[in-house]
């Protein structure tokens, strides 16, 4: 079989960034975990990513996507932070993929925002096959940011996950730039000369809830959000409950985009989460 990972390479930090590591993300994560750089193939681009999965390779483990936020360079996942977050995740017990999309961090091709760049997500799914302690048949999904508008995207197109955690998500991409009317050429750009207002609607989650599959949501996000306005999470709750699409909304009365104040109890609703709806027995899917 044709490998479909191009390349991969265990991240090795010195001992000063293991330190930080484990005084950040728990000494699990140095101890009992690996993070690898990978290169895949999504379509005819060569893509830039994170794998990364607990060292005991005596079981199988469900899978998670991790979408990042940010656009071009800004918000892209160097080594550091993905050893210290994908970590985290594995040392849950989870095989964790991650995707730096188009013309980020090295990967060919242009940002696109929500266009092609979906398929870089996609493409992620099948290299779960050389992952041996991956179990395939059970993924969640998760993002950030323009990673939430990117995981909404990502299940507007596969239905195959059994949960999906949203923080500071952007729901409404419209309402996002017009924040930001200073670069409305920078997103323009992205766009790509196509119809600007009808692609800005196509990527924005609240206009096709009615897509998404029925399953839990988590959705999280900063009342004191400066970047995303947290209306954009509190309207998509309010279309979820009118579709009967299962949610939990957890607003933090001071947090900003980041979560930075509440970082372990986001951690502690995260890891909940994932456990209750990819290890129970008691849920399907």
């Amino acid at each position: 079989m044709k490998s479909k990972i191009l390349n991969r390479q265990i991240i090795q930090l010195n001992d000063h960034q293991d330190k930080l590591i484990n005084s950040g993300w728990g000494s699990d994560v140095p101890d009992k975990t690996i993070t690898e750089r990978i290169s895949y193939l999504s379509g005819e681009l060569k893509i830039n990513g994170y794998v990364a999965y607990p060292q005991d390779d005596s079981k199988r483990y469900p899978c998670i996507i991790w979408n990042r936020g940010g656009s071009n360079e800004e918000g892209a996942i160097d080594s550091f932070t993905a050893r210290g977050i994908f970590g985290q995740i594995a040392s849950w017990g989870y095989v964790v993929f991650a995707s730096q999309y188009r013309g980020n961090a090295g990967s060919e091709g242009n940002e696109q925002l929500g266009g092609g760049d979906v398929d870089d997500i996609l493409n992620l799914i099948p290299l779960a096959d050389e992952i041996p302690h991956a179990d395939k048949s059970s993924w969640g999904i998760e993002g950030w940011s323009r990673g939430g508008m990117m995981t909404y995207l990502t299940l507007s197109k596969n239905s195959n996950f059994k949960c999906a955690i949203l923080s500071g998500a952007i729901s409404d991409l419209n309402q996002f730039i017009g924040t930001r009317t200073d670069k409305i050429n920078y997103y323009k750009e992205m766009i790509n000369g196509l119809n600007f207002e009808e692609e800005l609607e196509k990527r924005s989650a609240i206009s096709f809830v009615e897509t998404l599959p029925v399953i839990p949501y988590l959705l999280l996000h900063g009342g004191n959000d400066k970047i995303v306005s947290p209306q954009q999470t509190l309207k998509m709750s309010e279309k979820m409950n009118d579709l009967n699409i299962p949610y939990r909304l957890v607003i933090f009365e001071d947090g900003d985009h980041f979560l930075k104040n509440h970082r372990k109890e986001v951690d502690k609703l995260r890891r909940f989460w994932f456990d209750k709806y990819l290890k129970s027995s008691n849920f399907s899917g």
